[in-house]
């Protein structure tokens, strides 16, 4: 689905509001204040690709808050990419701030307050991303937030770039032409993540953290493999067993559970795919997860609803 706004047709006397409801209804509730100036103009394109949205919003200087209050209705968590195009946007969440020019993109995390401005006007390239959705691929993202990251070369351009043209191509795509695209965004962004040397620099040293994050590598590379165990993971990764367990207890989480989680993700974006026809059961067994019962288990007890209850709620909502 693709839709365009503009403040263009809008009386002045309601344009404000009316910006203010299209902001809220794209990407979540925020309070916006508008510069002192009578006239304000603005215009947002957004789209969809399988559980992400993509928007390009162009407008005058603005001041985005999301308060405490915006957070009380709001289940599902998610993440927003931003990447500035004509002026700095400033950035504050968690006691950091962030300035973003052009040339670099940044990560905002929808669970937390924060306050985002830019004084000119300017054109900003957004991607939203369901927590679960991020997860799958990226562990711990909400370690990433107020980060801002190199889009001027290497896979940081080119996750710019590609996000670009889908906006240029998005038209010409099918549903699933779209969804495989989102795949796309997400792989690149977060390769374009893993290359920074911050992302190796966590609650212990940057050897630990490197081998954390090829451990993680081989597991997602292999989540379809039923026979996939720990000792299979340390020896792929060239390290002992005690090693590997040492290294997840230091995230809070064992082998084996960061592995059903990460299939339990992989399954949960292709039940909200509305692109996807398969049965809940062929979902579970491409995952690894060869007892159903069990699955829906560990499905409920990660995600609070049952597999088929997910899908429901992903249909009625794409409907």
């Amino acid at each position: 689905m693709q839709v365009t706004y503009t403040t263009n047709d809008i009386p002045l006397q309601t344009r404000r509001q009316y910006w203010q409801e299209v902001v809220s209804k794209t990407y979540y509730s925020l309070d916006l204040r508008f510069p002192s100036t009578r006239d304000f103009n603005a215009r947002l394109g957004a789209w969809s690709m399988g559980p992400l949205s993509v928007s390009r919003n162009i407008a005058n200087g603005l001041l985005y808050k999301r308060h405490e209050r915006h957070l009380l209705n709001e289940r599902e968590e998610s993440f927003l990419i931003t990447v500035p195009e004509l002026a700095e946007i400033r950035f504050e969440q968690d006691g950091k701030v962030v300035h973003c020019r052009p040339g670099a993109f940044l990560i905002e995390r929808s669970h937390l307050p924060y306050e985002f401005s830019h004084r000119e006007p300017t054109a900003l390239w957004c991607l939203k991303i369901p927590s679960a959705v991020l997860r799958a691929r990226i562990n711990r993202p909400e370690r990433l937030a107020t980060l801002q990251f190199d889009a001027s070369r290497s896979v940081g351009a080119l996750f710019v770039d590609t996000l670009r043209l889908s906006g240029e191509r998005i038209e010409e795509m099918d549903e699933t032409a779209r969804a495989m695209m989102g795949k796309h965004l997400i792989e690149l962004l977060a390769m374009a993540i893993e290359s920074d040397d911050r992302v190796l620099t966590g609650h212990s040293s940057s050897v630990r953290n490197g081998h954390l994050l090829r451990c993680e590598q081989f597991i997602r590379a292999r989540l379809d493999d039923m026979r996939l165990t720990p000792q299979m993971v340390a020896d792929g990764c060239g390290i002992s067993l005690r090693y590997l367990h040492q290294i997840f207890e230091g995230e809070g989480l064992t082998v084996c559970a960061y592995i059903r989680n990460q299939r339990l993700s992989m399954c949960d974006a292709l039940l909200r795919d509305a692109s996807c026809r398969k049965s809940i059961s062929e979902i579970a067994y491409q995952w690894g997860f060869a007892d159903q019962a069990q699955f829906s288990r560990n499905y409920r007890g990660r995600f609070g609803c049952t597999p088929s209850e997910a899908r429901a709620t992903s249909r009625a909502a794409n409907a």
